[in-house]
């Protein structure tokens, strides 16, 4: 999916859905802040599973499903041919830097706009932190190069990493591929 793809699936979904509280994540969120990555899916994180049962009822989804193994309250749909994921994410966190879990994306996210709406969007700097973990290095390359371009806040950047366990070779790495100083945003 390109970012026209993505922009046109949620705003047929935003357009749809009563209002709910909720961040564009995943790899959709990077797509939608202007990285060139690809994206299977459309992943939204919304805060209760009450905001679930009232999109899955909007979109004659079915119900959310519980997901033990993942914490997770789920739905799958599939709108416009894209698979659209929306779920919570149930797992306690300590501190503010996970991209998913706790208050990290609730605290940490940019406005897109997309349309007529502005979505909330998880910041880059923790989804760059996801794709360390999980050891994608074709997607946080892509993430570290938009850095580059664009700017990060690196206090954020730096704490997730140090919060999310990244080992220190990688952590050095990512320091290289960013310029030396202060906060680029």
């Amino acid at each position: 999916m390109d970012e026209q793809r993505l922009r046109a699936v949620l705003t047929s979904v935003l357009d749809r859905v009563p209002p709910v509280r909720y961040r564009l994540v995943g790899t959709a969120a990077a797509l939608a802040q202007g990285v060139p990555m690809p994206a299977a899916d459309v992943d939204i994180l919304v805060a209760t599973r009450a905001d679930a049962d009232s999109v899955a009822a909007t979109l004659d989804a079915g119900s959310p499903a519980w997901l033990p193994e993942s914490r997770q309250y789920f739905l799958r749909v599939v709108v416009d041919g894209t698979p659209v994921e929306v779920s919570t994410v149930e797992w306690p966190a300590d501190g503010d830097t996970a991209e998913c879990a706790g208050p990290g994306p609730w605290q940490h996210f940019v406005p897109v706009a997309v349309g007529r709406h502005v979505v909330p969007t998880v910041r880059l700097e923790l989804r760059l932190v996801t794709e360390l973990v999980r050891d994608r290095p074709d997607r946080y390359r892509a993430l570290l190069a938009h850095m580059r371009a664009h700017g990060a806040d690196r206090h954020l950047l730096e704490r997730a990493m140090s919060g999310r366990g990244v080992d220190a070779p990688l952590r050095e790495h990512v320091r290289e591929q960013l310029p030396a100083g202060g906060d680029l945003r």
